[in-house]
């Protein structure tokens, strides 16, 4: 499947901005499940300088100087990407064959193994993802018995948060804590990725966020409406000698070719989508606008 997506990111200034710069990171990656065919990224007003490197976690990041006096910065990236199904559907199908257990993965762990030294990154609170509260901890632990195999346990968690937590747009920012997510029991995919990222390594599981697209069916009868779609975040767990297995709470599912990767880290600041610095007074209004499609 090959998707054409397109990712619009406008701030619009109170007073006016006289020099900023920015990170973007919105170009998808490679791996073996997809393929990057096509990517532009478009800035307004015309940069003083950009330059691309790729950071720790092997994502793409474009830098931008604007020297430009500005009351409004807008970044779109437009992309194409392959989802290579059957590659996907094969690793899906090998979940089957995984026998760790939450015993296994804790013993192999707690030793050293040169194959598992990265994975380790993952198992660090960060400023936006805490280690969290007992009752968190708990909670998560509710499926995890040490004899029990790793995928089921994972896949129980993730449905028990599809169930006891509400997508709530608007409740929270990014900033809300996930103590504060947990007791609402609501939030959107960001909060509900970040609250199992916390859970998940305060019982000793490597756990990193993705971050991405999904495709959106409309309702039958209606027209998909262009810029509706959403970015969208899940959570991964790393199982020794397989690597790393995706999980989706938002849908209650393992991603599949309806996903599209963009990147990785500790947490959404890692890859977040746009950051940076400006020199200028007064708030900014954010808007974004996302379309994923499907070309064949």
């Amino acid at each position: 499947m090959i998707y054409k997506i397109y990712h619009e990111t406008k701030f619009d200034y109170a007073g006016l901005v006289t020099f900023s710069h920015n990170i973007a990171r919105l170009k998808p990656k490679d791996s073996n499940t997809q393929k990057l065919l096509e990517y532009s990224l478009k800035i307004e007003p015309t940069p003083y300088e950009t330059s691309e490197f790729i950071d720790y976690f092997e994502n793409t990041n474009n830098f931008m100087l604007i020297r430009e006096s500005h009351k409004n910065l807008k970044v779109i990236a437009t992309s194409k990407v392959e989802r290579f199904e059957n590659e996907i559907k094969k690793e899906i199908d090998s979940l089957k064959n995984i026998k760790t257990t939450v015993k296994d993965l804790k013993d192999r762990l707690s030793s050293y193994n040169p194959n598992d030294v990265l994975a380790k990154y993952f198992l660090f609170e960060t400023e936006s993802i805490p280690m969290p509260s007992k009752e968190i901890k708990d909670y998560a632990l509710k499926s995890f018995d040490e004899n029990r195999n790793i995928i089921e346990a994972t896949s129980e968690f993730m449905a028990r948060i599809f169930n006891d937590f509400k997508f709530v747009s608007g409740f929270s920012d990014i900033t809300t804590p996930i103590e504060v997510i947990f007791k609402e029991k609501k939030g959107v995919c960001q909060d509900f990725a970040q609250f199992a990222i916390s859970a998940l390594r305060s019982i000793g599981i490597p756990t990193r966020y993705i971050s991405g697209y999904i495709q959106t069916i409309p309702a039958e009868g209606s027209e998909k409406l262009f810029g509706v779609d959403a970015s969208h975040a899940w959570f991964s767990i790393y199982v020794p000698d397989f690597g790393w297995v995706d999980f989706d709470p938002t849908n209650n599912k393992i991603p599949n070719e309806e996903y599209i990767i963009l990147g990785y880290g500790r947490d959404y600041l890692d890859i977040s989508p746009l950051k940076g610095v400006v020199q200028s007074s007064g708030n900014s209004m954010l808007s974004v606008k996302v379309d994923v499609r499907v070309l064949n």
